[in-house]
């Protein structure tokens, strides 16, 4: 992926200010294409009855108070809430999209954390962040972004980082033979494959085919048939992680794209600044010349 490591935070930033935006329609497919999660919900039954009293109406939930989740747009307002700095529309378009959609993961009824959907989501966040001007920014987006979502961020990067240290010693076999071992990432693997089987709740989510596809990469494995082995291991349906997968795929393409025109304009205007700059340096050395020997008359 292309990086923008040697653009400066208000040069990136300084786009937004000249009103030259990346269309996302142009350069990042729509939500409904590159970010299409299922959102089967399981709602609360609402009655509604009316009152002889009163002429309105008075709806009663039957789950309580702590029941109802936060609306998406609360959880976009703590977000913001939590890192109040700008964020370059390339970067920004794609967060607020999976927000939004992680949003209506979390809140699902069958949700539950697990880390293969926290190595999923760690490999989006850091290939989408991947150039992005500052180090530290990164990082504080990253944890205003968890915390949104009433989750923790450390939590996140260290199950991530747990699984892949342990993939990276993998063998493809000993990757898909995870049942017949015993060890903290095989009891992972064992939890989801035995709730996937329908043993308990489990919310299949892209997040999660990628983490299965970083899994198999870290372990080196090229052959197509170890991710088909895995998925049949986990419970997990083949073709739909296939489908996400090409998703996947697609997004970081853009990407690629959209960051590669952005250095562009950013290096084409710099170039125009310079030679802005050049022209009038030299009048001010003429006007100083002249000037002393005017003096020296």
């Amino acid at each position: 992926m292309a990086a923008l490591t040697s653009l400066s935070f208000s040069a990136v930033t300084h786009c937004s200010e000249r009103k030259v935006t990346l269309s996302s329609t142009r350069f990042l497919a729509s939500s409904s294409e590159l970010f299409g999660f299922r959102t089967d919900f399981s709602y609360h039954y609402v009655g509604v009855r009316a009152s002889n009293s009163a002429s309105k109406m008075v709806v009663q939930c039957m789950s309580s108070a702590t029941d109802v989740p936060p609306t998406v747009s609360e959880t976009k307002l703590n977000f913001l809430k939590a890192y109040k700095r700008p964020i370059p529309s390339i970067y920004n378009t794609v967060l607020q999209e999976l927000i939004v959609q992680q949003h209506l993961m979390k809140y699902k009824r069958s949700y539950r954390y697990d880390p293969v959907f926290a190595l999923g989501f760690v490999t989006i966040y850091d290939k989408l962040m991947e150039g992005y001007p500052s180090d530290e920014d990164r990082d504080a987006i990253f944890q205003a972004y968890i915390k949104a979502l009433k989750e923790d961020p450390e939590q996140y990067r260290i199950d991530a980082r747990k699984l892949e240290e342990w993939a990276r010693v993998q063998s493809p076999t000993s990757l898909v033979e995870f049942s017949s071992k015993e060890g903290e990432a095989e009891r992972i693997l064992k939890d989801i494959a035995e709730r996937a089987g329908g043993k308990g709740e489990f919310s299949y989510s892209r997040f999660f085919a990628v983490g299965l596809f970083r899994l198999v990469e870290l372990a080196n494995a090229t052959e197509p048939t170890i991710l088909d082995k895995l998925c049949a291991a986990l419970n997990i349906n083949k073709r739909s992680v296939d489908r996400d997968l090409d998703v996947y795929r697609i997004l970081l393409s853009k990407l690629v794209q959209a960051k590669e025109l952005l250095k562009e304009y950013i290096d084409r205007e710099k170039k125009k600044r310079d030679e802005r700059v050049e022209p009038q340096k030299a009048n001010e050395a003429i006007t100083t010349c002249l000037g002393q020997q005017l003096h020296g008359l």
